[in-house]
């Protein structure tokens, strides 16, 4: 047990057996843009893999579609933002699965600042 315990990555917590990824500390005085951060994420990891984006798995992810998609699907909760939807797929605690290139901490940190900074469409 103290071997696993020392191999489990740091910033995880065990729920009922299962390893979770804790979210990443953010900065929130850096302004981060959905359409000049956040929107860059979605297409090179999500839309552009054939996924996430118009006839694929919801949410679109498509410029076009994705803010409305994560508002109309509730992935994101502002209120709560290390536990909106979204960034639990990112970190993969929803699903071992996802993202298919593992968790981005990068990507992880920019989503949850705009989560954070109230997910704004701008």
């Amino acid at each position: 047990m103290l071997l696993l315990s020392m191999l489990a990555p740091s910033g995880c917590t065990s729920e009922a057996g299962i390893l979770v990824i804790e979210p990443p500390d953010i900065d929130t005085t850096v302004q981060v843009s959905f359409s000049q951060d956040i929107l860059p994420i979605f297409n090179e990891s999500c839309n552009s893999s054939g996924c996430h984006n118009t006839g694929g798995e919801p949410p679109d992810l498509t410029p076009e579609n994705a803010y409305e998609a994560l508002f109309a699907g509730n992935y994101i909760d502002t209120l709560a933002p290390e536990n909106s939807e979204l960034i639990q797929w990112m970190l993969g605690n929803r699903n071992l699965d996802m993202p298919l290139s593992g968790p981005n901490d990068e990507y992880n940190k920019q989503v949850l600042t705009w989560i954070t900074q109230g997910a704004k469409d701008n």
